[in-house]
C-alpha cells in the first residue's frame, strides 16, 4: 500500500489525541478533534415500512432495510452495488417529505441486534447514482451539518473503537440491544482536523475494503463452481448416471444402489453438554453437533481441527471401545431449525494417537465393508441425490430431526469402481484446498484491516483521558 502511514510518538505529543499511526504528510499537523456525534450530525426522519412492504422487482423509490445492513450491506454504501429493494408502488411516493431521503454522506444505523456487537452497525451512503433511497424500519438516519466528515470517511469512522464503544455504551435492552437518536447523540466522535486527512485515511482503508471484496468474490465464484461440480459429477435423483465422469469412466456402468444400513453400523454416541467440554486438557476428544455445523468442513482430521476435550470428572473410566472414531466413520448432526442443515455431516479422515467421541445430538456411522472408499463419503453424502433422500427422512415441526432408524432406510448411490470413488474425492479435495486457501488470505486481509483501523483512530482510552 503506497504511502504509508507512520507510527506517532504520543509522548513527543503531550498526549494530545492522535492515532498511534499517521501519514508522513500530517505527522506535526494539529491533535484530532473529539465533538460530540450531535455536532457533527442531525437526526432525518426513516419509515416502518415491513418486507412485504417491499420487493426486487421495481419502483421509484429504494429501501434500507436494517436486516440488510446487519447481513449484506458494505459500509461504503454504493446503491448500484448493492441488491436493495424498492418500496411497493402501492406506498404512495409523496408520504415521503424531502427530510425523510438519504443524502450522499449520510449514515444509516441499524437500531436493534440480539447481539451487543452489531447493534448501531452502520453504513455511509457514499453514492446514489441519482437514485432515491430512504431509510427504513430499525435505522437511525444521520446526515451531516456541513461538509464534515468527507464522504468516505464516516463509514470508518462509525466502525471505529471510540464510536463503536460508545455505541454499545447507550445501548439498552436484556435478549434485544436497542438504541436511539438521543441517546447516541452525545457519544465523542474522534476526527482529523483536516479534510485532506480524513480523504487520506478514507482512501487507504477504502482500498484495501476494495481488495478484501474482490477476493470475497474469488472465495463465492470457487464456491459455485463447487457447488455445479457437485451437481455434475454425482447422478440427479431418479437417475444412475452422472451427467460429468472422468476419463476412463465413461464407459462405465449404473452406479449401484444400496440401503443406508447395509453400508454403515450405527456406533455409541454420548450426550455430553457444551459445560462438559473444554479446551485445555483432557484424555479424549468430543465432536460436538454444532461445531458440524458451523466449523469443520467434509473432511475431519483431528490434528488440523480445534476440537474440545471432555472433562475428566464425567468421562467414563473405559468408554466403549465402539464408541471411538476412526478413519471412514462419518458423523451426522441429527437435528436443525433448518430442514437444509439437518443431517449435515463429516467425514473421519485421520484421528492419528487421539481418542475421539461423537458427541450430543450426533449420529455416528462406521462402514460395513470397503464398498465406500475413504475420502469419499464425505462428499457423497453432501449430494443433492443424498441430500434430498435424508430431507425426506426428517421430522419435526420448528425443529427437524433425522434419526438413526430412518436414516438407515436412505438409499445410497455410489460408483462400484472404488477408483473412480477415488477420482471423484481427489477433485473435490483439490477444490477444498483451493477455496480454504481463500478463506485464509481472506481471513488474513480482515485481520489486517481490523489492526490498521486500531492504529489509524484514536482509541477509547486515547479519547476519555
Amino acid at each position: 500500500m503506497s504511502n504509508e502511514a507512520t507510527r506517532v510518538n504520543k509522548k513527543d505529543k503531550q498526549d494530545a489525541l492522535v492515532p498511534r499511526l499517521r501519514f508522513p504528510e500530517f505527522w506535526d499537523g494539529d491533535a484530532w478533534k473529539s465533538p460530540q456525534l450531535a455536532e457533527l450530525y442531525r437526526f432525518k426522519r426513516t419509515n416502518t415500512l415491513s418486507r412485504d412492504k417491499l420487493n426486487y422487482e421495481g419502483g421509484t423509490v429504494k429501501n434500507i432495510h436494517y436486516g440488510d445492513i446487519h447481513t449484506k450491506f458494505q459500509a461504503r454504501f454504493r446503491v448500484s452495488d448493492e441488491y436493495v429493494p424498492y418500496v411497493n408502488p402501492d406506498v404512495p411516493v409523496d408520504s415521503f417529505n424531502d427530510n425523510a431521503f438519504c443524502e450522499e454522506g449520510d449514515i444509516v444505523l441499524a437500531d436493534a441486534s440480539e447481539d451487543l456487537n452489531d447493534v448501531g452497525k452502520a453504513i455511509e451512503i457514499v453514492s446514489l447514482d441519482g437514485q432515491q433511497v430512504v431509510a427504513g424500519t430499525h435505522t437511525i438516519l444521520a446526515t451531516r451539518h456541513g461538509v464534515e466528515p468527507v464522504v468516505g470517511f464516516g463509514g470508518y469512522l462509525f466502525q471505529s473503537a471510540v464510536v463503536r464503544a460508545g455505541i454499545q455504551k447507550q445501548a439498552q435492552g436484556a435478549k434485544v440491544y436497542g438504541i436511539s437518536a438521543n441517546r447516541i447523540s452525545t457519544i465523542p466522535v474522534p476526527l482529523p482536523p483536516t479534510a485532506s486527512e480524513q480523504q487520506k485515511i478514507a482512501d487507504c482503508l477504502g482500498s484495501l475494503d476494495d481488495l478484501i471484496s474482490a477476493e470475497g468474490r474469488k472465495l463465492a465464484a470457487l464456491r459455485d463452481h463447487k457447488k455445479g461440480l457437485m451437481q455434475q459429477l454425482f447422478p440427479r435423483e431418479g437417475e444412475t448416471r452422472p451427467r460429468l465422469r472422468f476419463p476412463g469412466f465413461r464407459d462405465a456402468g449404473a452406479w449401484v444402489k444400496q440401503p443406508f444400513e447395509a453400508l454403515y453400523a450405527f456406533k455409541p454416541n454420548n450426550t455430553y453438554s457444551r459445560d462438559k467440554l473444554n479446551y485445555d486438557e483432557g484424555s479424549v476428544k468430543n465432536i460436538h453437533y454444532g461445531d458440524i455445523h458451523t466449523r469443520f468442513g467434509t473432511h475431519f482430521h483431528v490434528s488440523e481441527e480445534e476440537v474440545p476435550y471432555v472433562i475428566a470428572e464425567v468421562l467414563p473410566e473405559e468408554p466403549h471401545p465402539e464408541a471411538f472414531c476412526k478413519p471412514g466413520d462419518v458423523i451426522f448432526a441429527d437435528a436443525s431449525e433448518d430442514l437444509a442443515d439437518v443431517g449435515k455431516c463429516i467425514e473421519i479422515i485421520e484421528v492419528g494417537d487421539e481418542l475421539v467421541l461423537s458427541g450430543s445430538h450426533t449420529i455416528l456411522a462406521r462402514p460395513r465393508t470397503s464398498s465406500i472408499a475413504v475420502g469419499f463419503a464425505g462428499y457423497l453424502f453432501k449430494s443433492r441425490c443424498l441430500r434430498e433422500g435424508i430431507e425426506r427422512e426428517a421430522q419435526g415441526t420448528k425443529v427437524m430431526q433425522i434419526s438413526p432408524k430412518r436414516l438407515a432406510k436412505v438409499d445410497v448411490l455410489f460408483p462400484p469402481d472404488e477408483n473412480e470413488q477415488q477420482r471423484i474425492a481427489d477433485c473435490l479435495s483439490a477444490l477444498d484446498a483451493t477455496i480454504t486457501s481463500q478463506v485464509e488470505k481472506l481471513d488474513a486481509l480482515r485481520t489486517h484491516k481490523r489492526g490498521l483501523m486500531q492504529q489509524l483512530f484514536p482509541s477509547p482510552e486515547d479519547v476519555e483521558a
